[in-house]
């Protein structure tokens, strides 16, 4: 019993691509959509260049490793990274998949952050990080996702 317990602990934490530590962000798109309708939550996509982007490094450490945003997001969305590392190699199925996305969302530019309905398509998007607070980029995403609820 005990040894089943521990395997489906483990297959929830390791198998869901969950980044432990910070805030629930996933890197898996589709499932985290599934979640999104079920829940009623809106999408928070984030592309990121995690090891080589300065303003990147600036919005994670200001923004979502705040203790604001990590209560906030816990509770009100549902948070997908796609990392576009240059240091650290991405896993090729996890690499292809962020690709794809981009080109699925038209990114150009680090660190861009979609607000996306329950549907995928885009409400809200962000390049850049102007070095608001916490609290201002919480209400920001307050009031964009009161078109979704």
């Amino acid at each position: 019993m005990k040894l089943k317990l521990v395997v489906v602990v483990s297959m929830l934490l390791f198998g869901s691509n969950i980044v432990l530590g910070q805030a629930n962000w996933t890197t898996d798109y589709e499932t985290s959509m599934a979640k999104a309708k079920l829940d009623k939550k809106p999408v928070l996509l984030l592309f990121t260049g995690s090891d080589w982007c300065p303003p990147c490094k600036r919005l994670h450490r200001a923004i979502f490793d705040s203790k604001d945003f990590e209560e906030f997001s816990k509770d009100n969305l549902i948070l997908i990274k796609a990392d576009f590392p240059k240091r650290k190699k991405l896993p090729s199925k996890q690499r292809i998949h962020n690709e794809k996305l981009a080109r699925q969302y038209n990114v150009r530019g680090f660190p861009t952050t979609l607000i996306l309905d329950l549907d995928g398509k885009v409400i809200n998007k962000r390049v850049g990080y102007s070095g608001i607070s916490p609290a201002e980029y919480i209400e920001r995403i307050k009031e964009v996702a009161k078109s979704i609820k």
